[in-house]
């Protein structure tokens, strides 16, 4: 079942992100970043072609399950939010799923760079009142602590990717983060904290993306203050 998207959505969003104790990270040796998780409109089936070249990317590599071949395909309708892939050409984490978001600039709060990130990457610009709070934060293994700033669009919005950095722009509905096989959690030898996966279309998303929407999940939707920022990425992450 899709979620509506409607100003009593709007409202539940915000007043759980309004009464939840954030938590903070102050690390003086990582870099501050910040992404914004962008709530906007969509229809169901208008996603049935992913628009990425996967099979070139893929290469003939097997995949790790039968069912999971990359693509982000049959997850829009009703509430739904913002996923870039990002490009192949970029030097580090290429190709692999994000929100839109970046380090922030000298002077700058993380509402003011997750604003000026997704105008630069995907061509919407939004003002501050379209805020509705912030997520925890999650501190990533590659030397970051990221903020999620969690954004209502006020509609279905008009992606513009700027192709050096983003490849495509997905709209993926909110009722995919409660699939009845979400979220994952599987042990690696090299941490003793879980790798959170989420299942979205047919790919995984891990951390610190997936962390961050398994938050919106609990605490958006749901109400609930679980933390996430404990929870592991995967090894290939970890640069």
């Amino acid at each position: 079942m899709t979620i509506s998207y409607d100003e009593a959505l709007r409202e539940r969003i915000r007043a759980h992100v309004a009464c939840h104790q954030r938590r903070t990270v102050t690390d003086p040796s990582k870099r501050h970043a910040a992404v914004a998780v962008v709530l906007v409109d969509s229809e169901v089936g208008e996603d049935r072609v992913d628009p990425a070249p996967v099979d070139e990317w893929i290469g003939g590599r097997p995949m790790p399950e039968a069912n999971l071949d990359g693509r982000m395909v049959d997850v829009s309708g009703g509430a739904a939010f913002l996923l870039c892939r990002r490009a192949i050409r970029l030097s580090s984490h290429s190709a692999q799923w994000a929100l839109p978001g970046g380090r922030l600039d000298r002077g700058e709060t993380a509402v003011d760079a997750a604003l000026r990130e997704l105008d630069e990457e995907v061509g919407i610009a939004l003002p501050g009142s379209a805020v509705l709070g912030l997520l925890d934060d999650y501190p990533t293994r590659s030397g970051y602590v990221i903020t999620p700033v969690v954004i209502w669009g006020g509609g279905r919005l008009d992606p513009r990717p700027a192709p050096e950095e983003v490849v495509a722009v997905y709209r993926v509905g909110l009722h995919q983060l409660q699939r009845d096989d979400s979220p994952r959690f599987v042990s690696i030898p090299e941490s003793p904290r879980p790798v959170v996966q989420i299942p979205l279309g047919n790919d995984l998303i891990h951390a610190p993306t997936g962390a961050v929407l398994l938050q919106l999940r609990w605490l958006g939707l749901e109400g609930r203050h679980d933390p996430v920022d404990e929870l592991e990425q995967p090894v290939f992450a970890w640069k």
